[in-house]
């Protein structure tokens, strides 16, 4: 099968960081996986960085790092309900979505697919991020229609147990196990990490 490349985005999901205990002491754990239907962009920017360290008269040594992994969703809806897990708010049992200042956004981990040229899937959960409330834009309507979707940026660190922040698989890669993608969707893991 020709190799493809990405062309596509759906099945955006998150899930809860429930605990993320100490290296040697277990694994994560996570709550229910939720979607978040009406995935339009997911812009995944690692902020990479190299330094060169020159000696002996030219480039001796090069050493790179990730810097802040920023993710920046665009969606057709943030409902009530995907809000106050998002971003830490209260939603009460009449619906209502309650702001408060002092609300703090959980850790979750988020999930998603993306379609490539060659119709296989490449597959991605990143582990641990916070989101922030993204602007609200709102206009009367004229006479041509304008979608106004919101955009959420989440910051994303490397979890405490295992130091990972992102997996991804291809279906088109050599090996790779069709009940990966069964499953991918179940929990943010949908494998247990690799033995050494």
């Amino acid at each position: 099968m020709a190799r493809g490349v990405v062309i596509g985005l759906r099945n955006l999901v998150y899930a809860k960081l429930l605990t993320d205990p100490p290296p040697g002491t277990g694994p994560a754990t996570y709550g229910e996986v939720k979607p978040i239907a009406g995935a339009i962009s997911a812009v995944l920017n690692p902020n990479g960085a190299n330094a060169t360290l020159f000696a002996d008269d030219g480039p001796y040594e090069v050493a790179s790092t990730i810097g802040e992994i920023s993710l920046e969703l665009n969606v057709a809806d943030l409902p009530l309900e995907v809000q106050a897990d998002l971003f830490g708010h209260e939603l009460t049992e009449d619906g209502i979505l309650i702001r408060r200042a002092n609300a703090v956004p959980p850790w979750v981990a988020v999930g998603y697919k993306t379609l490539k040229s060659n119709g296989s899937y490449r597959y991605t959960w990143l582990a641990k991020g916070k989101f922030v409330e993204p602007e609200q834009s709102n206009q009367t309507k004229g006479d041509s229609i304008e979608f106004n979707t919101p955009t959420t940026v989440g910051n994303f660190v490397r979890r405490e147990c295992d130091d990972e922040w992102i997996r991804q698989a291809d279906e088109d890669a050599p090996g790779f196990d069709p009940t990966l993608a069964a499953n991918w969707f179940n929990n943010p893991y949908a494998k247990p990490d690799p033995k050494p």
